[in-house]
């Protein structure tokens, strides 16, 4: 049976409702999707590398924006090819193009991540 979407016009529990359904895809996202389980790991080895090498507040700022801007990118190409996928299931050029703008939509946000990553690190662990 299909369930209907009725949207929730009381503001309060509309507001759950959005943060459960928000909360539902950050965990498919991040048990599904293969980059996003290596992303999530190396983010949390960062982590602990910044809490080894006492980073300082600035710099867990750009870390975890870094981080935060990887994984939102990830999630919208995600996004992006399953749409694709789902209208035209078959190979087509244009979805092909757009799937291809959409990966690298995430290489410039991985690309991003790495400059920051090694501002930050490369001063505590260069002599």
């Amino acid at each position: 049976m299909i369930e209907q979407f009725e949207k929730d016009q009381r503001f309060i529990s509309g507001r759950f409702k959005s943060i459960g359904f928000a909360l539902k895809g950050a965990w498919q996202l991040m048990s599904t999707e293969h980059s996003v389980m290596v992303q999530s790991t190396l983010g949390l080895v960062l982590v602990a590398a910044g809490f080894y090498l006492n980073i300082s507040r600035v710099e867990w700022m750009m870390q975890c924006f870094a981080f935060g801007l990887v994984l939102s990118v990830e999630g919208l190409n995600t996004a992006v090819e399953k749409l694709a996928d789902f209208v035209h299931p078959g190979y087509h050029e244009k979805i092909g193009f757009i799937k291809d703008i959409a990966a690298g939509a995430v290489f410039f946000a991985a690309l991003t991540a790495l400059t920051v990553i090694a501002l930050i690190y490369l001063p505590y662990l260069l002599p």
